[in-house]
């Protein structure tokens, strides 16, 4: 009988989504015969839309809606009150879960997102006791109580860093639950080999292949914060990456700068655009740090009072293995990059130390969890 596994995923910020699609797709290519179902969780437990009829959005537009204008400051306290909520919440969210499992019983249940793991869990006990569930953090560390690891339940933890690890044991998860793999879950086209002609996609951009050249990403929404990046930058070659914010790379396409500036709107192909690349600006994302660490670019990222408290840990990361510049200010920019370009041989050597695996080694785990009992 074919496996079924369910993988839980949300739009906010993206990278949740995105780790669901990788796992899927390499399941797929390897021939994995197993049913694997990417969950919205925000579309289960709201299936008639009623968040949206009453506020005008989805749950996860907001947030986004942060991210792209850079209004992150306070996110702290808003965290606890939305784990409150979930907490206040939790018997009427365990009730949607069990109805939408009843409709489609699973073999094993994969937890991508944060906040919603104890309802997740409970949902599946005791009535689906004999179903797995796991999580996969796509955060280098927890930020906790009560984010990625919940204390107490009787699952895997899957974690890309020895922070997380060893978060998850100080949590009480004995080592044997816990399996740390090489890193976050980046998509399997970070790992096709191809040939590129790196001065010929360059001049494609009308860029010179003699010039270093930045790339500058803010996530899938963009930020205008990228608009005081390239202006303190004026005399450096750079690629800005919008994504959906088109409003966006149209003012960054219409400033005067010195040096040649290229903005590129959404895009399915952002390791084509690292690989030509000599260095990464950009807000210390888990997923877009660990992909330009993977594509060997160093990177200058920032630590300040807008950055999130689930991001925090992500600058000590970066600065703990040398991989790039950690600035607390826009006004630190260009003083970074001068350095990191004065040091580049450096830092790119540190970013060979770093091999991620993560995706394949996930799916390995999805494996030995279909193949074995419940825990005791």
């Amino acid at each position: 009988m074919t496996k079924t596994v369910d993988l839980i995923y949300f739009n906010a910020g993206g990278g949740h989504r995105s780790a669901a699609l990788a796992l899927q797709e390499v399941c797929r290519t390897q021939g994995r015969p197993w049913n694997v179902r990417l969950i919205n969780l925000f579309e289960v437990l709201d299936p008639d839309g009623s968040f949206r009829r009453l506020t005008g959005f989805a749950p996860e537009d907001l947030y986004n809606l942060r991210l792209r204008r850079g209004w992150t400051m306070g996110l702290t306290t808003e965290l606890k009150i939305l784990q409150g909520m979930i907490r206040m919440s939790h018997a009427s969210l365990v009730q949607r879960l069990e109805r939408h499992w009843k409709s489609g019983r699973p073999d094993l249940v994969v937890s991508l997102v944060p906040n919603f793991i104890r309802p997740i869990y409970d949902s599946l006990r005791p009535g689906f006791g004999d179903v797995r569930f796991m999580t996969v953090m796509t955060d280098l560390a927890d930020n906790p109580p009560n984010f990625w690891i919940e204390p107490g339940l009787n699952q895997r933890i899957v974690c890309g860093t020895p922070r997380a690890f060893q978060q998850a044991c100080d949590a009480g998860y004995p080592p044997s639950q816990v399996t740390l793999v090489s890193g976050m879950i980046l998509r399997p086209s970070f790992y096709r080999d191809g040939q590129l002609d790196r001065p010929g996609e360059l001049r494609k951009l009308g860029l010179d292949p003699e010039r270093p050249t930045g790339l500058v990403g803010f996530g899938g929404h963009g930020s205008s914060q990228m608009l005081k990046v390239a202006k303190s930058l004026e005399d450096v070659q750079l690629i800005l990456l919008c994504g959906h914010n088109e409003v966006l790379a149209r003012r960054l396409s219409a400033q005067k700068v010195k040096a040649r500036h290229v903005a590129i709107g959404f895009t399915p192909d952002i390791e084509r655009y690292m690989a030509i690349s000599d260095f990464f600006i950009g807000k210390p994302g888990p997923g877009s740090l660990s992909e330009a660490v993977h594509m060997r670019l160093p990177v200058i990222t920032f630590r300040n009072a807008w950055t999130m408290p689930q991001e925090r840990y992500n600058t000590t990361w970066v600065k703990e293995n040398n991989l790039g510049i950690v600035v607390s200010s826009l006004r630190d920019v260009q003083r970074a990059t001068t350095e990191l370009l004065a040091n580049l041989p450096t830092f790119h050597d540190a970013t060979e130390k770093i091999r991620n695996r993560a995706v394949f080694e996930v799916v390995d785990i999805l494996a030995q969890e279909l193949s074995v009992q419940v825990f005791a």
